[in-house]
């Protein structure tokens, strides 16, 4: 009786795994399908596409009709007007990143100038348009003579020797 059962239960065991595998192939075998009529789907979806971005590109228009034409004109216009106002917003954002650095930098100058002990004079907003005026303490080492020479560089070694 013992082995009655010991053989039963092998032998629930066998249909049971037997059933579990053709219930497995069989979905193994859905699961291909599918993922064969989505692989399809997605190389129309690919062919459309390039087919747009060869339009887009100005390839391929002799066989458009006006109305095609006028469609991808619309939607290149709409784009163009994105990418407008992205790079105005990139503008922007540098435009707001550069006034945040000059910030920083007249800060950092002016506590190095005070550091040093040399007088800055930032000019208001009305003069230079906010540009920084330096008025620094003359020093033996920045005393600069400059003139003002036209002429050939022979004339200017002349006159030179005449002024002495």
């Amino acid at each position: 009786m013992l082995r009655l059962s010991v053989q039963e239960t092998i032998e629930r065991y066998r249909r049971h795994t037997k059933s579990e595998t053709s219930t497995t192939f069989r979905s193994v075998e859905q699961n291909m399908q599918h993922l064969k009529q989505e692989a399809a789907n997605m190389m129309k979806k690919i062919e459309l596409l390039e087919a747009a971005k060869r339009k887009f590109l100005g390839e391929g228009l002799v066989s458009g009709s006006i109305e095609e034409l006028q469609r991808i004109e619309q939607q290149l216009e709409r784009s163009l007007i994105n990418v407008r106002a992205r790079k105005l917003q990139v503008f922007m954002e540098q435009i707001q990143q550069l006034k945040e650095n000059e910030k920083t930098l007249i800060d950092e100058n002016a506590r190095l100038s005070e550091k040093h002990g040399i007088h800055l004079g930032i000019a208001t907003k009305d003069q230079n348009e906010n540009q920084p005026q330096y008025c620094a303490e003359s020093s033996p080492s920045s005393d600069v003579e400059t003139e003002l020479f036209i002429g050939l560089p022979d004339t200017r070694t002349r006159r030179l020797s005449h002024q002495v």
